[in-house]
């Protein structure tokens, strides 16, 4: 059926929006051959709707969501909770355009007509009066309005999807950017500009990318912000080569970096411009399998909470500048300076010996069992490959160092590629089917715990794919099984409280895992922060020689949904399996103990941990009689248990009266051994009594720092 409005003939709504495309779409003005574009890639309310010169980034990416009728919002790809509106709720000619939450509102929903060829025009709802270029202007920036149908190419734009070219016929979605040395510098530098202003303080939005880079050579600035993975597409670091830069910085925070999270550079090497570079990052930003031709700081000025650095190799100087701790495994560096509390080495090269506390290295010479990250790469036919790295022993130094590391390459039709829309149910399916996963960059809410059940499974996440569980249910669960590699995924609890987000085998799992253990790489954990999250415990760990390769496990102590109780969760993580390795552990501010080792034969290599900041009072935060919860309980039943490089923080920034008893609790029957522990008031905000059951400390107002050697 059609029908006429204002003396044009248009289609029903249910026709007129039958050909929309179903993903992120650009519209292009008629008149102008200029995009519709969200102002300086902003994403508040009131930012303006203007047409620009098309940039290919996402601010000129729109998604056309049904509402009723026909009638759609028109979602912005920089914030897809963000949509075009008429300002004022007009009715007017010449009203404004601009960007508003979604609330549902008329104003808020156009009617797409359809002109052929992929031409429509956008009439409002609640107006009844068409999305419009005022005065047919062909100049950038300028900002749309409504005004009465005219059928005038300032009131056309051209439809088209947005498609991310695939490799050899493999689509990763809208927000996984390739780059291959054929592209221009200029396009690229353009393209990783608009990505990074979008991130750069984006520390809680929905947005996720992964860049990578095709085998080859580049001149490109990269600067990493918030959920994004800038990786290199080679069989080694040295098969990409960027001449410039690969950084974080802390600019957005004026030199704190203490929350730059949720970040990664993978698989590249640099040539940094003037010599050196920057990774001024904290925690949950993982720099692997890297090589820098020159040096590198790990700070920018002020404060950095905390990284790690695995499989890299360094030709210059490490500067820790601020760094508060960080850990360097399997690496290979030209020097290291710089310490605060907690320096920790394991398995690497060139780097400083043992000087606990003065200075605060922790330095140990081989890595008793490691595997390094599964990777995406593309072979010389172009074809996408996941390498698997093999187990290594005893080792030290990088995995690369002759050129290539051990392992196999799994080619990329044994994946279920997730993308937008992909559900529970499809994941399990093809979980069910043998499949492996590769996760691209996106939120994705599940309705049914994703059940791993087959030996050797790989779920590779790419840009911080991020799994939430609802309805309080359990996100992932892993059989217990050999090999399973998880890697660069981020739970983030639900809603309703779950009581774990992810489990590595069931309860009571006894099988031996000792030639194919199942690792964890770069996966992270969050409850609250970007919303209301509640989770009982994050994760638990029933199986037994599984690796724990860089994790960060996180009950947010700001942003959204946070509070004493809003963002409940007892326990970080809790160790049931026995030879079970972590290294680079990060838990912080859970309610109860933040880890719980109930495994015998448990190694850990660096921990950092902050306890809650916020209990009310002394009487909300006991363990029964004691004050506080430990930051690391080893039960009283395990019988072998080491740990080297551990700091536990107190800011009790609520009720600075608060106290806790002790960091670190391990049974003292001969069997446990604790080396090189320190403890910290930050800022003397709070007290922790000792360092490890009653030995060593206080950390207070007086003495902010204290450090202990051995225990026992």
């Amino acid at each position: 059926m059609a029908s006429t409005v204002t003396g044009l003939t248009i289609a029903s709504p249910q026709e007129a929006a039958a050909a929309l495309p179903t993903g992120f779409a650009t519209l292009v003005n008629a008149g102008s051959g200029k995009c519709l574009d969200a102002r300086s890639a902003a994403t508040a309310n009131g930012t303006a709707v203007q047409q620009y010169t098309c940039n290919s980034s996402t601010a000129q990416q729109w998604s056309l969501t049904t509402t009723s009728d026909g009638y759609v919002r028109i979602n912005n790809g920089n914030n897809t909770s963000q949509v075009v509106d008429v300002s004022d709720v007009s009715t007017a000619d010449n009203a404004l355009v601009h960007l508003w939450a979604y609330g549902g509102g008329n104003n808020q929903q156009w009617l797409p007509v359809d002109e052929g060829a992929g031409n429509y025009h956008f009439v409002n709802r609640n107006s009844g009066k068409c999305l419009d270029v005022p005065s047919a202007s062909t100049a950038d920036s300028v900002q749309l309005v409504q005004y009465t149908c005219n059928g005038s190419a300032a009131q056309r734009f051209q439809v088209a999807a947005v498609t991310q070219p695939p490799s050899n016929g493999v689509d990763l979605g809208p927000n996984v950017v390739v780059f291959d040395p054929s592209m221009s510098a200029s396009t690229i530098q353009t393209r990783l500009n608009s990505i990074f202003q979008q991130q750069q303080t984006n520390q809680f939005g929905s947005q996720r990318y992964a860049v990578m880079f095709k085998p080859g050579t580049y001149s490109a600035d990269v600067n990493v912000g918030f959920y994004t993975q800038v990786l290199g597409l080679g069989q080694s670091p040295d098969s990409v080569t960027i001449n410039g830069a690969v950084h974080a910085e802390a600019d957005w925070f004026q030199g704190n970096a203490t929350q730059n999270f949720w970040r990664g550079a993978e698989n590249l090497s640099v040539n940094p411009t003037n010599g050196a570079d920057r990774w001024a990052v904290s925690q949950a930003s993982s720099y692997r399998r890297m090589h820098v031709r020159g040096n590198i700081a790990l700070d920018d000025g002020g404060w950095s909470s905390g990284g790690y650095m695995a499989d890299t190799k360094i030709d210059g100087q490490v500067n820790s500048g601020s760094q508060q701790q960080w850990l360097t495994r399997n690496s290979q560096l030209g020097s290291w300076t710089g310490s605060n509390w907690n320096m920790v080495f394991v398995g690497s090269q060139g780097v400083p010996g043992t000087s606990f506390p003065n200075p605060p290295y922790t330095t140990v010479a081989t890595s008793p069992v490691t595997r390094e990250k599964p990777f995406l790469y593309t072979d010389s036919a172009g074809n996408y490959q996941v390498f698997v790295p093999s187990v290594r022993t005893n080792s030290t130094g990088t995995s690369w160092a002759s050129g290539s590391a051990a392992g196999s390459s799994l080619p990329i039709d044994q994946f279920y590629i997730v993308k937008a829309g992909s559900t529970a149910s499809q994941i399990n399916a093809a979980l069910a089917e043998g499949k492996n996963l590769l996760v691209t960059p996106g939120v994705y809410h599940l309705d049914q715990t994703l059940q791993v059940n087959r030996a050797d499974t790989v779920i590779l996440g790419l840009g911080l794919a991020t799994f939430i569980p609802d309805n309080g249910i359990t996100a992932m669960k892993v059989a217990d099984v050999d090999g399973v590699k998880i890697a660069g995924v981020l739970f983030d609890a639900g809603t309703t409280n779950s009581p774990t987000l992810l489990e590595v085998g069931p309860t009571g799992a006894s099988a031996t895992h000792t030639a194919n253990p199942t690792s964890l790489h770069d996966v992270y954990f969050r409850v609250g922060g970007a919303a209301v999250g509640k989770a009982t415990t994050s994760l638990v760990v029933n199986s037994d020689n599984v690796i724990g390769d860089h994790m960060w496990i996180w009950r947010a102590d700001h942003g959204s949904g946070v509070g004493w109780t809003t963002n409940t969760a007892d326990t970080g993580l809790i160790v049931n399996g026995d030879n079970v390795t972590m290294y680079g552990l990060f838990v912080e501010h859970y309610q109860k103990y933040q880890t719980i080792w109930n495994g015998n034969g448990g190694k850990t290599y660096f921990y950092q941990n902050e306890m809650p900041y916020d209990p009310p009072n002394q009487a909300a935060w006991m363990n029964g009689s004691t004050q506080g919860y430990a930051a690391y309980k080893v039960a009283d039943s395990v019988t072998s248990h080491q740990a080297w490089g551990l700091g536990s923080y107190c800011y009790f920034n609520v009720n600075p009266a608060v106290a806790a008893e002790r960091a670190y609790e391990v049974p003292s029957n001969g069997g446990t051994r604790l080396t090189n522990m320190v403890t910290v008031s930050l800022g003397g905000v709070g007290t922790i009594r000792h360092v490890a059951n009653n030995n060593g400390g206080p950390s207070n107002s007086t003495t902010n720092v204290a450090n202990l050697i051995n225990y026992p």
